[in-house]
């Protein structure tokens, strides 16, 4: 770092002998009123900065934001590289075959490695393939999900969970089992266990490509859990130390979940599998430096409201304020809080209000989520040296944002749905108030009718030799469910802690109530068990019941005789409370006209009450023990602090401690598979599932400059999206990707998905352009066509694609405007590369799928303003010439002949003369491979 044009910046921390950048020393006063997000920004641009990749003129815009937002176009190196299985997989495939490409050449195939440290977490995508084992006796055939299989395929269980085959030969007899999760009706995107050593191979590939072979890569090996919650819960680190640097975690993954790590105070987003191996070889991620929108939360919580209120409620309020593509960061007292959980709930709903992150700079409520797992005062002192540590409570460190958003916290209160329908809300303060006006309206949607001589009967009845009594409102039925609603780990806790606090003051649910608790998981008992409120939910009645759909499904077991007989006697609304998602009227059981949808510490409530016409601000639960002093929902509520304390100190604690073992521990069978040492990857021409992609053929010879003579493969309109161009979901029987796999004797029933074989550009390029809503105008109607326009005939576009490269001519697609708009996917742009496209014209495209298309050496070509292919008379079937210049520059004009005599000029969109030399070097894998030779 001796000639880096930062070194001035850097300082120590720890005595010393950690070293960083420090952007204090810049004595810029812009600095300190930078938004944190950008603050991270700037850090790693400084201390990335290479003259290359990164200039010092990047590191002036972002510390110049004010002005820059929106405007200027800056890179961003993350710390770490994200990869789920679907992307993971193709990714690393890529790595191999350039490791394969540049040993032909005489070049150290080990010199190819990701240079930014890269996680790939297997066990990300499951797949439910068979269900319904064991089968019957008799040799039922395994639900009828297997087919053809016979009953002596059938008649042998496969090996016990816990214990995984012994041999390939018993795999091959028991496909029904996943080795990895030892679970019949699941398997991982990876284990297909149609041809035993095509699946062990895959396996072969992942274990060793990605953790042994390859330097910077490690491998979350299956069964441990999904990506976001690993990143969370095992992968982030807050600060990250290298080469005796320390520095801001940051990361970009290919999961629209990772979003959630800004919750920690971890800057990352999702990108696009391109986009991810770019930065896993080296380049920074390219964006318009966004603006920042400022939330500033004030106001008290609620004591009555939950986490669940709180997300919801923000979520409502961003979705409402037109914040898209921009950057959110929270401030304001009321930050503090909000839990590390409510944080990254509340930041894995960016794309639900269409916020590229929602950030939560590092406090001390993040300390104390991750004191039992990082060391806190390397994380502190440096966070704060940077001035990357926020004390909410002090206005005076509020940076300046592009606009600022001010949610009171004060006016999220605590809901419930009903009587009827989900989507009618009752804020609990107008419970009592909101019944009474149902009693009295005309039978509706809310209304009962009940005539007012009516509304105040009361019928009583015996339960168990004791005489009680039922009104309008009397609560019958009260259940935790296995739902949405309470797979929050805070509610639950708050719902057991007030049942803890109920019982100590002496409450009682009456016997009469139908009450039961259904988890969501088992984990959700092991920690309502480890916090010691599980016996309280009990004497309650509040008893787990099992783990499934239960009370909302109507599930309900008829109510005690007693109770039917009394409400139908009173021609009663008796009332149902659950915390599930379903609740229309009779629903739960016939007899029960009014049910309500509400939180878990909100069904105890109403089961200790008895009745949903209460006020609880101002009426009591009942009487403690002694029936002497009147209890009320306030004195048995826990706090947030108490609640958080317990997540804490359980929840969180029990995940990372179970999760660790997991990752000790690791798979029998993932850790016993065998894995070939050589440096190149023994590739399996068998295998129908991963192959050597064909991107590196030719690699010495230069990309050609012109191109002569093309035709248009495709001629499209506008909103062509990703999903029309990337192949997606199932294999249709008739496609050409179907014929392949038919070629390689795989039967229909074995084709899988297009995701499950993404490692295999042979399927993967026949599935380009298969989309049946795909408006191609050559064709009178949607569908995977097109013409070959040299002998007039109709195919699928792969098998015209094929066809011209088989006969030497180039290939352009013509299409309308926002050309590759929706979701980034990799092979968007993969395909149309191996089909032989060499430019795409346009008259405008998303900026993702520009960029993507320059990633993989296909030019994007836009039309001059007021021209499309209609105005210039184009009918796709001419032949079009595009001649380069020796010396081509970004957003230079190009002319495009035509075999009818006429010319036009495009635009090439080349954004930066970084993106001219990998479209020059034939795309930015091409690029990487040919530096090395």
């Amino acid at each position: 770092f001796a000639e880096h044009p930062y070194s001035h910046l850097i300082d120590t921390v720890k005595d010393g002998t950690i070293k960083f950048f420090n952007p204090q020393k810049l004595n810029d006063p812009r600095y300190d009123k930078l938004p944190l997000s950008i603050r991270v920004m700037l850090e790693a641009t400084i201390r990335n900065c290479d003259g290359v990749y990164t200039k010092e003129e990047d590191v002036q815009n972002i510390l110049d934001w004010q002005q820059q937002q929106n405007k200027a176009e800056v890179p961003f190196s993350p710390a770490r590289v994200l990869l789920q299985d679907f992307t993971g997989i193709p990714a690393m495939v890529d790595l191999a075959a350039m490791r394969d490409a540049v040993a032909k050449h005489g070049v150290d195939p080990s010199l190819v490695n990701p240079k930014c440290p890269t996680d790939l977490i297997v066990d990300h995508s499951l797949q439910i393939d068979f269900s319904k084992w064991p089968p019957s006796k008799g040799g039922s055939h395994c639900g009828g999900q297997r087919g053809s299989c016979s009953k002596s395929a059938c008649s042998d269980p496969p090996a016990s969970p816990g214990r995984p085959p012994a041999s390939v030969q018993q795999i091959e007899n028991t496909p029904l089992l996943c080795p990895f999760h030892l679970k019949p009706a699941v398997k991982c995107i990876i284990c297909t266990l149609n041809a035993v050593k095509i699946f062990l191979s895959l396996v072969s590939f992942c274990k060793q490509w990605c953790s042994k072979a390859f330097k910077n890569v490690n491998v979350v090996p299956p069964d441990v859990g999904a990506v976001h919650q690993v990143n969370l819960e095992y992968l982030s680190r807050v600060v990250q130390l290298s080469d005796g640097f320390i520095y801001p975690d940051s990361v970009v993954g290919t999961d629209s979940h990772t979003t959630m790590i800004n919750g920690l105070g971890i800057l990352g987003w999702g990108v696009g599998g391109i986009e991810s191996e770019a930065v896993m070889l080296g380049q920074p991620v390219s964006l318009t430096l966004p603006q920042v929108v400022g939330c500033k939360l004030v106001g008290s919580i609620n004591p009555l409201t939950t986490s669940i209120d709180i997300v919801l409620g923000i979520t409502k309020h961003l979705r409402q304020a037109g914040i898209a593509g921009k950057f959110v960061e929270f401030f304001g007292p009321g930050v503090s809080q909000l839990s590390a959980p409510d944080r990254t709930t509340i930041a894995n709903m960016c794309p639900e209000y269409n916020a590229t992150v929602s950030f939560f700079p590092v406090d001390q409520v993040t300390l104390k989520h991750f004191k039992k797992t990082k060391k806190l005062e390397l994380l502190e002192s440096y966070m704060k040296a940077v001035k990357l540590f926020r004390s909410y409570e002090d206005p005076s460190e509020d940076p300046e944002y592009s606009e600022v958003i001010e949610i009171n916290l004060s006016s999220m209160v605590p809901y419930v749905s009903g009587p009827k329908r989900p989507q009618d809300r009752v804020a609990v303060g107008d419970m009592k108030e909101d019944f009474q006006s149902c009693l009295d309206e005309k039978v509706g949607f809310k209304g009962f009718h009940i005539s007012k001589e009516k509304q105040e009967i009361r019928v009583p009845f015996l339960h168990c030799g004791q005489e009680y009594q039922l009104a309008h409102g009397s609560v019958v039925i009260a259940a935790v469910i296995s739902c949405t609603n309470n797979c929050n780990p805070s509610v639950m806790l708050t719902a057991g802690l007030l049942a803890k606090k109920a019982v100590e003051a002496g409450l009682v649910v009456k016997p009469y109530i139908r009450t039961s608790l259904a988890p969501g998981s088992g984990m959700v008992t092991h920690y309502l068990s480890t916090s010691g409120v599980l016996p309280y939910f009990n004497q309650l009645g509040f008893e787990v019941i099992g783990y499934g759909c239960a009370t909302c499904v109507g599930n309900t077991a008829p109510l005690p005789e007693a109770v039917v007989d009394a409400i139908k006697q009173g021609d009663l609304v008796a009332c149902g409370v659950l915390s599930g998602n379903r609740h229309f009227e009779g629903r739960l059981c016939d007899c029960v006209r009014a049910n309500y949808l509400a939180s878990p510490p909100l069904v105890v409530a109403y089961a200790i009450a008895g009745t949903v016409g209460i006020d609880f601000e101002k009426e009591p639960l009942g009487k403690d023990g002694t029936q002497s002093q009147e209890v009320f929902l306030r004195d048995i509520w826990p706090s947030r602090e108490e609640v958080q304390q317990t997540e804490e100190d359980t929840v969180i604690s029990s995940i990372f401690k179970e999760l660790r073992g997991r990752m000790k521990k690791g798979n029998t069978f993932w850790s016993n598979i065998e894995c070939s040492d050589s440096v190149v990857f023994p590739w399996d021409p068998k295998s129908t599932y991963i192959r050597s992609p064909s991107f590196f053929s030719r690699l010495e010879l230069p990309q050609p400059q012109s191109i002569e003579n093309a035709h248009a493969l495709l001629f499209l309109g506008d909103k062509v999206t990703t999903d029309h161009i990337s192949p997606a979901g199932s294999i249709a029987r008739v496609s050409a990707a179907a014929k392949y796999l038919l070629s390689k004797r795989l039967t229909p029933r074995e084709f899988n998905s297009y995701g499950a074989r993404r490692g295999n550009d042979a399927v993967m390029t026949r599935g380009t352009f298969a989309s049946i809503k795909l408006c191609n105008r050559f064709m009178g109607k949607p569908g995977p066509k097109t013409l070959h326009i040299p002998s007039g005939q109709t195919m699928d576009v792969f098998e015209a694609a094929e066809r011209y490269q088989r006969d030497g001519i180039p290939l352009i697609i013509l299409a309308g405007k926002d050309y590759g708009s929706g979701n980034s996917r990799d092979w968007v742009a993969k395909g149309p590369y191996l089909m032989g496209v060499r430019a795409v014209i346009a008259e405008s495209f998303e900026k993702l799928h520009k960029n993507q298309l320059v990633g993989m050496g296909i030019m994007p070509l836009q039309f001059l303003p007021g021209q499309n292919a209609d105005s210039l008379e184009l009918n796709g079937k001419e032949r079009f010439t595009i001649s380069l210049p020796d010396t081509l520059s970004p957003r230079q004009q190009l002319s495009v002949q035509t075999s009818q005599g006429n010319s036009f000029a495009v635009t090439a969109l080349f954004d930066s003369d970084m993106e001219v030399l990998f479209f020059r070097h034939g795309g930015l894998l091409r690029y990487v491979a040919r530096t090395l030779l």
